[in-house]
């Protein structure tokens, strides 16, 4: 639009052969072509002037609109981060739940192991002690055996038992 109001503005023909002076002189035309031309540059100057509002106004609501989806943006990226939050804390919550129950379901397995090993143990004790006397009263009447001279087992056998009255 520009390129075209300047040359309108810049336009100054020669004089118009086709029409002369009273005198049959050619006169200029260019004040008359001016005259002409002068509607229609006033008509571009102003369509120049509204096409310059429309692009602020379009750029104004532009730069609105961009203020508003950055604040919408913003507001969603909130609560996805809330949202993120939330998901961790009942994930968290439901390991620890997990945990518990699995360390419950340990403790109590290893509580039971352990009562079967006394048990077990209690069960086997007597029969520990009996064999282990057994063997200790066998070793005893071995070295005995082999140590007491014939005819003195009698006193051996007492000496060999503990003093202070206990058998």
């Amino acid at each position: 639009m520009t390129g075209f109001r300047d040359f309108l503005t810049r336009f100054r023909p020669a004089a118009s052969p086709g029409r002369a002076a009273p005198g049959g002189v050619p006169t200029d035309r260019s004040a008359e072509l001016r005259a002409e031309l002068t509607p229609p540059l006033a008509l571009l100057e102003q369509t120049e002037a509204e096409a310059r509002s429309i692009r602020e106004r379009a750029a104004a609501a532009a730069a609105s609109r961009r203020r508003e989806a950055e604040r919408q943006a913003e507001t969603i990226v909130a609560a996805a981060h809330e949202e993120a939050r939330q998901v961790r804390a009942r994930t968290a919550e439901q390991v620890l739940r997990a945990a518990e129950g699995e360390a419950a379901a340990l403790l109590a397995e290893a509580e039971h192991e352990a009562v079967a090993v006394r048990d077990r143990a209690k069960s086997r004790a007597p029969a520990l002690v009996d064999r282990v006397l057994a063997l200790v009263l066998e070793d005893l009447a071995a070295d005995e055996a082999s140590t007491v001279a014939p005819g003195e087992g009698h006193r051996a056998q007492e000496s060999a038992r503990p003093r202070g009255g206990a058998s």
